[in-house]
């Protein structure tokens, strides 16, 4: 009895003691500090961040994401005593949040009815402070997203300040509001509060200067951005993706491939530390170390075996030619590349491996590799998947990719594990994906979109990912589709259009919805996927040095003929264009950009990217934030002293003749500057009837072809965009240029 007594006083005194503390370091009363104390010891609270929400001027909205029943319990606890807590109604019901509730004052009302009370207005402008609960949805239902426009409206009338918060980890205890099958529960799971700067609306809608953005949208972008900012961005890839094995399961299926099955965490990560091991003995750290592969699980494994190794995994595009493959491996001082001889010989590249070894490139093959393991090595691997082989640092080179060369010489571009897993998270704050998804990725991994969405991004979310090994097998994939049930798909017109032109119907039919970019979306594309799947495309836009992707369409955030809004956290800048009226040259900032190029002149060298990245594209941005992309800067031609856009030739002539494939090119011209030609699939193409069909839609008799080429195919990259290098070559034999 004496000690069932002394251990209970042991206790409380243990606990007054922390609740003092807590009292004092975050500046609570001491009832709030009392009620947050088995929190802070259950869930190991990361809090330091909540110090922003608290020293906020009034007026102020603080914006929390409900995650779980106990996100409440937490901010009544944490927030500032004076907090008038809108509750939902479960919230305000509920029995054992009785002593939390006592903390502040409460009112109830239901999310899914619009509210502008006056009442709220007048609580804020007496230098108030709210906290309201908004659904845990990244992309919420069109009663959901009401609730941001109410609450934009009561901060505009009161002027009040936005303060976002997030408790990362709070989706994933046995209290979530998320169902299991989409977040796996953990009991004492550790929780970190994110908190971004207090914000007026005004100020949210002028960050990325004029036009001025949409206010309901700003809100809602800002409560996107704290989700995204909960990310840890000092875990180097490995860890994060061991970090995803732990919360959805060491058996999680992760990755599977047509020939290879499917592959969990655990025996995913303990190939990636037997091929980490050889590649260890030959390289040192930091080394660039080529990668040759298809889409598969042998290319997954190759990937962390050399973060785990903490070498930087070069990404060889076999699709460029020798000349552009022997210059990437000098550019970038390879001296390793891992290959398969099946692949290699399957795929006719002995050209390829050739210009890489003549570059100064020694092979080393899976197959080699495979044959080599001991029982007692893959024992040891079994064991210790867990840990990296060389010490981790999230700021050092991951990846080099080489951009698609699609108007010059590709360039080399240096990506570290920060960029790569930011814009991975940054795509899953705006996009809904959960374990439940399957993905079906036919992008290469040369590719950046391929990379980052269709091999990192389903590794730090649990989404398993089938890899098909060529983007260009049109009749098989269709099959694969109906055999895999995919809900996600990423793609490229060019290979989404044939994919459905070869597909049965139902193919596709389990697609929730499909990814697309590189390239414009034809409507005509669109359409088809509508109407015989069921399957919204979502367009968006990337580059190569954002890693890639920087907007994206949603489900609620859809405009076509758009690229979508930008993602959480980027920064963009638009400068004016000579000759360009509406719209300008698009700047880019964000966690994601690259750390920089290397070039041939300078092999292994880092050129690092100082401040905005010139993005190189000419585009248009609406009151409501979406973005149109007129065209690459390099992609407008002058005629006659007006600056005429290539692209949006393409998209006329598209129009006229959407069974076509077209590309628009400029020459040069003595007379007039440039010279814009149409070179096009449509064996109908005739001057005359474009343009008729330009005047019709208003179009300048500047932008109308002066030549058409018909060709049988349009001359394309690997990674499905149109090549205008050899398309302009083409063109300049063809109309006998050669001399201008």
């Amino acid at each position: 009895m004496i000690l069932s007594v002394g251990l209970f006083a042991a206790v409380a005194l243990a606990w007054l003691l922390i609740a003092a503390i807590e009292k004092f370091r975050l500046g609570l009363s001491f009832a709030q500090a009392f009620l947050y104390t088995p929190f802070k010891l259950a869930y190991r609270v990361a809090d330091h961040k909540l110090k922003v929400a608290r020293r906020a001027e009034a007026p102020v909205i603080y914006a929390i994401v409900h995650q779980s029943k106990l996100d409440p319990a937490l901010m009544l606890s944490l927030l500032p005593e004076d907090t008038l807590h809108i509750l939902d109604e479960a919230s305000a019901r509920s029995f054992w949040l009785e002593p939390w509730r006592e903390l502040a004052r409460t009112i109830a009302f239901n999310a899914e009815h619009v509210f502008v009370s006056r009442r709220l207005v007048r609580v804020l402008k007496g230098r108030g402070r709210l906290a309201v609960y908004f659904p845990d949805a990244v992309e919420p239902d069109v009663k959901s997203f009401r609730l941001y426009r109410a609450v934009s409206r009561i901060a505009l009338q009161a002027d009040a300040r936005i303060v976002p918060i997030f408790v990362g980890g709070a989706r994933w205890l046995p209290m979530s509001l998320t169902p299991a099958d989409r977040a796996p529960r953990k009991l004492f799971q550790k929780l970190s509060v994110s908190v971004l700067p207090p914000m007026t609306l005004d100020e949210l809608a002028a960050r990325d200067g004029e036009p001025p953005r949409n206010r309901g949208n700003a809100l809602f972008d800002y409560v996107a951005e704290v989700r995204f900012a909960a990310t840890d961005l000092s875990h180097s890839l490995f860890q994060s993706i061991r970090d995803a094995s732990d919360r959805f399961g060491a058996s999680h299926p992760i990755v599977e491939d047509v020939i290879g099955g499917t592959l969990s965490y655990r025996k995913l990560f303990a190939a990636a530390r037997l091929l980490g091991q050889r590649v260890e003995a030959r390289t040192a750290p930091g080394e660039a170390v080529g990668v040759l592969l298809p889409n598969s699980n042998g290319l997954a494994a190759t990937m962390l075996g050399l973060w785990s190794a903490n070498r930087v995994a070069a990404m060889i595009n076999y699709t460029a030619g020798p000349a552009n493959v022997g210059s990437g491996v000098r550019t970038a001082v390879i001296r390793t590349m891992i290959s398969s001889r099946a692949f290699v010989e399957k795929a006719a590249l002995s050209d390829i491996v050739m210009a890489a070894e003549e570059g100064g490139a020694r092979l080393l093959w899976l197959e080699d590799v495979q044959e080599n393991i001991s029982a007692f090595e893959k024992l040891v691997a079994g064991l210790f998947w867990r840990w990296p082989l060389q010490p981790q640092n999230a700021s050092t080179a991951a990846v080099i990719l080489f951009t698609s060369g699609s108007e010059g010489t590709p360039k080399a571009v240096v990506l570290s594990n920060s960029n790569l897993q930011a814009n991975a998270m940054q795509a899953e704050a705006r996009i809904t994906i959960s374990p439940k998804d399957v993905l079906f990725n036919v992008l290469p991994a040369f590719h950046s979109f391929g990379l980052t969405g269709g091999t990192i991004l389903p590794l730090l979310t649990g989404v398993k990912a089938f890899q098909y090994p060529s983007p260009l097998h049109y009749k098989l994939i269709p099959e694969a589709a109906r055999k895999v049930r995919p809900t996600v798909m990423f793609g490229t017109d060019t290979f989404l259009a044939n994919y459905a032109r070869n597909a049965k119907e139902g193919d596709f039919s389990s697609l929730r919805f499909i990814v697309a970019g590189a390239e414009p979306v034809k409507p005509e594309t669109r359409r088809t996927y509508r109407e015989r799947f069921q399957a919204e495309i979502i367009e968006g836009f990337g580059l190569t040095e954002a890693a890639p992707v920087v907007s994206v369409n949603t489900a609620i955030h859809n405009r076509e003929g758009t690229v979508g809004r930008l993602l959480p956290s980027i920064r963009m800048r638009i400068d004016p264009v000579e000759g360009v009226k509406d719209g300008g040259r698009l700047w880019l900032d964000g966690p994601n950009m690259m750390m920089g190029y290397m070039s041939e002149d300078r092999p292994g060298v880092l050129r690092p990217l100082e401040g905005w990245h010139d993005s190189g594209d000419i585009v248009s941005v609406d009151r409501d934030g979406f973005i149109t992309i007129r065209g690459r800067a390099k992609r407008f031609a002058k005629v006659a002293g007006e600056m005429v856009s290539l692209g949006a030739v393409e998209m006329l002539a598209q129009s006229l003749w959407p069974e076509g494939d077209h590309a628009v090119v400029a020459v040069p011209d003595k007379r007039r500057g440039d010279r814009i030609i149409l070179i096009t699939t449509a064996s109908d193409a005739e001057p005359e009837a474009l343009r008729k069909f330009s005047k019709e839609k208003g179009a300048a008799e500047l932008t109308v072809p002066q030549d058409i080429v018909q060709v049988e195919a349009l001359p394309v990259l690997g990674s499905g965009k149109t090549d205008y290098v050899a398309a302009r070559k083409m063109v300049m034999e063809r109309l006998g240029l050669e001399a201008a």
